[in-house]
Parts: C-alpha cells; structure tokens; sequence
C-alpha cells in the first residue's frame, strides 16, 4: 500500500483486484434482485391497478424509489466499467492508475443526478433542493440496500394481501349466491325474514370488501411485530372473517328452515299429543279437586286453570303455515311452541299433585295405621283394649267423609304410641298385658 491520499492511503495492484473482484459480484447480485423485482407479479400488478389510500400513497413512493434505484445501479455500473479499464490499461498499473483507482473505488466519486419525477417521492433526495448526489460504492451500495428492501417490502406486502384476500372473497360470494337461492326456495327473503335481510348485507359487505382489498390492499396488511424482513407480516382477515361468521349463522338459520320442512308434521303430532296431555291431566286434576274438597276438611285445596287456549290457538296458525309452506315463518314458531306445551305439561302435572296431596296424605295415614295394627297383632296384642279402642277412632277418622286431616293424624299418633308402650319388652316379675283404658 502505497502513500496516503484524499481517499486515504492508495491501493496496491492485489488490493485493487479483489475490490474490484468484490465490487464484480456485487454489481451481479444487485442486477439479479433488481430484475426480479421489475418482474415481479405484485409490481406490475401495481402498475396497472388504479390505487387509493394507503396503497396509493406508498405505491409514489414505491415507484419513484425504483427509479432512484436503477438509475443508482447505472451510476454503480458505471463507475465499475470505469475502474475496470483503467486496471485493463496495463498488465502492472502505474503510480497514477493506483492513485485514480483509489479515488474512484473509495473515495466519493460517483455522482447519480435524477429527474425531478424519480426524487420528488424518493426518500433520498426528496426535500433536499439537490437534483444530485456524490456517493462512495460502498454508500451507494448501502443506499440502495435499503431502497430496494424498502421496495420489496411494499410489493411483496400488497402481492401478499392480494393472493390471499379477493380469491378468499370470491369463493365466498359463491357460497353466499347459493345460500341466497336456497333461501329464496323456503322463503327467506329481504323484508319478510331477519335472515333475508342478513344476507342483503353480507352481500354489499363483501362487494365493498373486494373493491377495496383491489383498490387498497396495504390497507388489509398486518406489520409481523419486530421482523425487518420485507414482506414480513401477513393479511388482515377480520372484516372477511366477520362476514364468514354471519353468513355461517344465516346457513344455520336456513339449514333450521329445511328441517322444519322436512319434519313439520312429525312435530305438528308430538305437540298436539303433548297439549292434549297436558290438558287431560288438568281435566284429571279438576275432578281430583272436587273429590278432596268432598273428602277432605279443612284443607286448603288450589284452584286448577283451564285448558291451554292461547297455545291451542297457536298450534293452528303453525299448521296454517305448514299448509301455506310458510317454512321460516313456522320454523321459530315450532321452536317456541315446543318449549311452552313441555312447561304447560310439567305445570299441569305439578297441579294435579298439588291437588291430590290430601289425598296421599291420608293414604299415608291409613297404611301407616294398618301397618301398625298387623305389628302388634304379630305380637299377640290384638286384643289389647287400649290398642283396639284406639285403633277404632283413628279408623272412623280416616275412612269417613270429610276427614280432618289433622285431627286423624293425631289419632295415628295416639295408637302408635300405645303400640309402642305395648311393644317394650316387659321387666322380669311383671305382669303381662294391663287394662288401660282408664289412660286415655
């Protein structure tokens, strides 16, 4: 190396070869990415596509920067064709050669001038008052690094966004369009059916959807948090997946509808078996009313309802819609109807046992009376007149009309109290079974 000069100290003959051998490979990677950027599918679809926003915006610069790019790569290829024929001058450079290859690999020796449309966008020289630019190769090098990832990032980012979101819209538009028709064929249409109406609105969504994803996609891109490599992200789906999801709920509404048409007068029976259920079993807790209140004193008895008019009623306007194969109409009727006769069943069932309480309340007595008497009569005191004389006016209470509940089953308790004084195992050197009555 030889003395040192404005661009520092001067190159030797091996040191100038491998710049240049570097600067060589270097030159080829740089034409091969820039290339296959000025091919790439998202580039011209760029060019041809006419942008707004956020795309349209980053699209002049985008544009205006790989302009600045090849006219950078120019200057590049340049300054290397000129380095090369001054080392081509003489198989071993002179002192002068040395000194001016120097300069020109290190120092800052090419001067890239661009067009006012290639730097008004440009972020290098946009707001700078200069039409041009001295570089070193390394800083043109760096320079157009972060140029070109800068380029890529927005193309790939918009080709990205537009491989994945408008095929995706589209299918689903297919999907809706058969939706619509099957929904049209029972009865779901705007105006008439909430689900109708969704699907009128599912269908502008996914037209305004599309047009801007096509006009807009940066506007439909997700930035991978933290990544510097270009393209590093992925597509914004909510709103498409927002619309997915609603026209999945009106697929279940209408998949509802067509059940309803297949099985409605399956079910049309079970809930007229199930009202008419109902309705037998109030008619039965009806007559069990009269009955208690003739058998039973002084007893709160509840009063039973009537029939079930108002779903009797409705019933038939669900097998006027069935007639009429108003299927989204009779679809939540059915639901709805279904929900109320398994309550209006339960409620006649939970009538009917409270009505018929006194009566189970006395069976229990009675067995409970019968029950007692068979255990003492086992023992042998069956004839025990406390037990026979208490036995007789629990019975008199319990199997004559109207029964007083609570003064019947005191009585029980009477009798089951002598049984049990009867029932206790007897001291040894006392007698056995005494009178008395005389106790009561």
């Amino acid at each position: 190396m030889g003395v040192t000069g404005p661009s520092g100290p001067v190159l030797d003959r091996d040191e100038v070869d491998r710049a240049l051998a570097r600067l060589g490979a270097e030159h080829e990677a740089i034409e091969t990415s820039l290339l296959a950027l000025q091919d790439h599918a998202g580039r011209r679809l760029l060019e041809g596509a006419e942008l707004t926003g956020t795309t349209k915006e980053r699209w002049e610069t985008t544009d205006a920067s790989i302009t600045l790019l090849w006219a950078y790569f120019d200057a590049y290829a340049g300054a290397l064709r000129s380095a090369r024929e001054i080392r081509s001058r003489r198989r071993w450079s002179s002192r002068e050669d040395l000194v001016e290859l120097t300069e020109l690999l290190r120092g800052e020796s090419v001067t890239v001038a661009g067009s006012a449309s290639a730097t008004a966008a440009a972020p290098t020289m946009a707001g700078t008052g200069r039409l041009s630019e001295r570089f070193t190769l390394a800083e043109l090098v760096e320079r157009m690094n972060e140029l070109y990832a800068s380029s890529l990032d927005m193309v790939v980012a918009a080709d990205a966004v537009w491989s994945a979101l408008p095929a995706r819209i589209d299918l689903l538009a297919a999907e809706l369009q058969r939706t619509r028709r099957l929904a049209h064929s029972v009865g779901v249409r705007p105006g008439e059916h909430p689900s109708g109406d969704d699907l009128e609105r599912i269908t502008r969504a996914l037209t305004s959807l599309r047009e801007q994803v096509v006009s807009d996609p940066l506007a439909f891109w997700s930035p991978a948090q933290g990544s510097s490599a270009p393209g590093g992200g992925r597509p914004d789906t909510t709103r498409y997946d927002r619309e997915a999801r609603a026209l999945e709920e009106v697929r279940r509404e209408i998949d509802a509808v067509l059940t309803v048409r297949q099985d409605a007068e399956a079910r049309l029976v079970r809930l007229r078996d199930v009202l008419s259920r109902a309705d037998r079993t109030l008619s039965e807790a009806r007559n069990a009313r009269g009955e208690v209140l003739a058998k039973i004193a002084a007893s709160e008895v509840p009063a039973v309802s009537g029939p079930p008019t108002a779903l009797q009623e409705q019933l038939a306007t669900a097998a006027e819609y069935r007639r009429h194969a108003q299927w989204h109409r009779l679809s939540p009727l059915l639901e709805s109807l279904e929900e109320k006769a398994e309550d209006e069943l339960l409620r006649a069932r939970e009538s009917l046992s409270a009505v018929t309480a006194p009566l189970a309340v006395r069976a229990e007595l009675r067995g409970r009376l019968d029950a007692y008497r068979a255990k003492v009569a086992r023992h042998g005191f069956a004839e025990d007149p406390l037990l026979v004389e208490r036995y007789d006016a629990a019975r008199r209470m319990l199997w004559s009309a109207p029964c007083d509940l609570r003064v019947a089953e005191q009585a029980v308790l009477r009798y089951q109290q002598a049984a049990a004084e009867v029932l206790v195992p007897r001291v040894p050197g006392h007698g056995g079974p005494q009178d008395r009555r005389g106790e009561s």
